[in-house]
């Protein structure tokens, strides 16, 4: 039996601590929906502008290329085990860049998953292009495929169309990176925003739902999943990062705060 590192008292919000690869074998549970937020592989010694500052694009050695061969092979190991941990109509959403999500693209179709879209998030406040030698990089994409060609998903389609002043939500989203009150715990180098994963979760899943993140950081989809009253597990071997996501959840155990963040949260109808 896997001890976990970190239980909540409402068992809504679980995390285990080592090597994905080695834990998603543990254990036999499967999941109806899985957020993945893999290594983008785009340490390679460049700069960005970060707070009106030259700064790394380095986040730590867990994100540099080893090769192509290397990224892929890493890429379809994961993708093989967490297919495993998949109920038969559960989804997938995977985010990525230029670095990383061709690869994955490419080994979802290999491995007989379903695209369903590929989101591009459009980032209202991007860090700018220093160089002046292309275009600001402004974007993320984010695939979202199910297990099975001819088994049914779940999309609430009049949810998203209600958050999209009743027309149809398109496959571009607007909205920002992480802001300050997203950080109170710490924050980790790759977090993703709650507007973000709290429209994915509320796009692809019912109350209630069993969410899995396998590379979890600091748990922005297990915060999302229990503002919107779903249930989560998250993974990963920093222990720094696992002490991040265990204050988030601690700190959302206030009401009041837990409805502050809802109504900060883009596109979040806490009522529904």
């Amino acid at each position: 039996m896997i001890e976990p590192f970190y239980k909540s008292e409402d068992k809504k919000f679980y995390l285990l601590k080592g090597d994905t690869f080695d834990l998603l074998e543990s254990f036999e549970y499967k999941f109806d929906m899985i957020f993945a937020d893999p290594p983008y592989f785009l340490s390679n010694g460049g700069l960005t502008i970060k707070n009106g500052k030259v700064a790394s694009v380095n986040k730590g050695n867990w994100d540099k290329s080893e090769g192509l061969e290397y990224v892929n092979e890493f890429n379809r190991k994961w993708l093989i085990l967490i297919r495993e941990k998949m109920k038969e109509n559960a989804t997938i959403w995977i985010s990525g860049t230029m670095h990383n999500i061709f690869s994955i693209g490419q080994l979802l179709t290999e491995l007989d998953f379903k695209i369903l879209n590929i989101i591009t998030w459009q980032k209202t406040n991007p860090p700018p292009n220093f160089s002046c030698k292309f275009f600001t990089h402004s974007t993320e994409h984010i695939i979202w495929a199910r297990k099975n060609e001819k088994v049914p998903h779940y999309f609430n389609y009049e949810l998203m169309k209600e958050l999209n002043d009743n027309k149809q939500m398109k496959d571009v989203w607007k909205l920002p990176a992480i802001a300050p009150w997203e950080k109170s715990c710490g924050k980790h180098p790759t977090q993703k925003p709650l507007s973000l994963l709290t429209r994915l979760i509320l796009a692809s899943t019912k109350p209630n739902d069993w969410i899995l993140d396998p590379f979890t950081g600091s748990s922005t989809t297990g915060i999302a999943a229990n503002l919107a009253n779903r249930r989560f597990l998250g993974i990963d071997k920093e222990e720094e990062f696992l002490k991040i996501s265990k204050n988030r959840k601690l700190e959302i155990q206030n009401l009041e705060i837990a409805t502050s963040y809802q109504n900060k949260i883009v596109g979040f109808s806490h009522k529904k």
